[in-house]
């Protein structure tokens, strides 16, 4: 379930749904929106951030990560 959760975000990233430096819709929201534990999306949001396609700061959210083009994207590739 996890997988699939970041899969969605990451989908939204590449299409463009979701800026660079935009928030992400907060963890309780995705719970609800998604029917999954708070755990679950945390997990998800946590493994974004891993691959490089979010950041998270603690007390204002997570925040989708600056890149020229994330649409051609697979996984955060090394600067």
């Amino acid at each position: 379930m996890r997988n699939q959760q970041a899969g969605i975000v990451t989908a939204k990233i590449k299409a463009g749904e979701y800026k660079p430096r935009q928030v992400l819709t907060p963890e309780t929201r995705l719970q609800q929106e998604y029917g999954v534990s708070r755990g679950t999306v945390h997990r998800a949001m946590r493994h974004l951030g891993e691959q490089g396609w979010t950041v998270t700061v603690q007390g204002r959210g997570t925040f989708v990560n600056e890149r020229e083009d994330w649409s051609a994207a697979g996984t955060r590739q090394a600067d």
